[in-house]
């Protein structure tokens, strides 16, 4: 193995996943916030709109940054705004504060995953990207895991569920150091910068743009259901926020095991192959979960769908990346921004379940599943 593969240069690349997965705690936090401050689906589901809106507006300007100041940096300073969102809900415990918290969290968040990914692409072999990317996800998943099942435990045991912000403060401030004092070598960009006319236009080619909504469903999928799914098991099972939310916490188990099992079978399996099977056990599992009433069924069927969404994200990013890799840094920015999708959809899930209950928004969920097994089969010839 290169030297630029070495331990030591990979895993502060790879922990920053672990900070990325920071942003799915917005999924818990809009079930508390919604019970705190007595709000409606719609309201209350302006919280994820808050993180993801700026994946849209932040995605093509960090792409365009990373070409001026480099990777590593990039993924500094995501880290540093991510330590200041963690902050903020110390302050004050209003609404609106909350809202500027989660803004910031998304803006942080957006420049991560912008950043991070490419810089993996810097440490990694280009055989191994779409394996890497999948561990990535895999230690960003279990950062996932653990927000719900640390606010839990706050809420319940120390009467205090916001104490879970300190604690991802001090992880991202310790990621932040250790990733800042290990030496990265990154190649210059080379000919002239480009400019937002040239990223944008990359959407011309028919392919990146299919890899655009891919992101863009998969997100929606991803931050629909993890807002979903606590708020489905108390109107269809009769239980507490607290027990439901752990609900939550099984998806994110589901999905740290779908992807621990992706990294490994995709170093030898395709990529195509396995995003059509797992969306077709995913679309299958949906539409029995939405017909279920029964607690041990459901969460049976959260798993399912957890472990079934688990690798999409990396094998279309992979894909992307590998389309055109002398263009790296301005296809994530194209990708990452379409994370917006966790901005577009949830308040559409939020309006459909004011009127038809939680199984009205997942509906939406279920159509973004079939526009992402109609990806798998066209990924052949991507």
């Amino acid at each position: 193995m290169k030297n630029e593969n070495s331990f030591s240069k990979v895993m502060p690349v790879l922990f920053g996943f672990f900070i990325m997965g920071f942003v799915d705690v917005v999924g818990i936090s809009t079930n508390y916030v919604k019970q705190d401050f007595a709000l409606s689906d719609s309201l209350a589901n302006l919280l994820p709109m808050m993180v993801f809106l700026w994946f849209a507006v932040f995605s093509v300007p960090t792409g365009l940054l990373m070409n001026s100041i480099g990777r590593k940096k990039t993924v500094v300073l995501s880290m540093a705004v991510t330590f200041v969102a963690m902050l903020v809900p110390l302050i004050a415990y209003r609404f609106e504060v909350v809202l500027v918290a989660f803004a910031l969290l998304g803006i942080g968040n957006t420049i991560l995953q912008v950043s991070l990914n490419p810089l993996l692409s810097n440490v990694v072999r280009g055989d191994r990207l779409t394996s890497s990317l999948t561990w990535g996800q895999f230690i960003k998943a279990i950062a996932s895991f653990l927000g719900p099942v640390i606010a839990g435990f706050a809420a319940a045991s120390l009467g205090n569920w916001k104490l879970l912000f300190p604690i991802f403060a001090v992880v991202t401030l310790l990621s932040t150091l250790w990733l800042f004092f290990t030496q990265i070598d990154e190649k210059p960009i080379e000919g002239k910068t480009s400019s937002f006319a040239a990223c944008f236009g990359l959407l011309k080619d028919k392919t990146i743009l299919m890899f655009f909504l891919g992101i863009l469903f998969v997100v929606g999928i991803d931050v629909g259901l993890n807002i979903t799914i606590p708020k489905f098991l108390m109107e269809r099972c009769n239980i507490l926020l607290d027990q439901a939310g752990l609900g939550t916490s099984l998806y994110f188990i589901a999905r740290t095991t779908g992807t621990f099992v992706g990294a490994i079978l995709l170093i030898k399996f395709s990529g195509r192959m396995f995003l059509i099977i797992s969306m077709i056990v995913a679309i299958v599992g949906l539409v029995v979960m939405l017909m279920m009433s029964n607690l041990w069924a459901i969460l049976v069927l959260i798993f399912i769908l957890g472990f079934a969404v688990a690798n999409v994200f990396s094998i279309i990013f992979s894909a992307a990346l590998q389309k055109m890799p002398d263009r790296a840094n301005e296809i994530s920015g194209l990708m990452i921004m379409g994370v917006a999708g966790g901005a577009v959809i949830p308040p559409l899930m939020g309006l459909l379940s004011d009127h038809m209950g939680q199984a009205g928004g997942l509906v939406l969920l279920l159509l973004s599943m079939i526009y992402l097994l109609f990806t798998g089969f066209k990924l052949k010839k991507a």
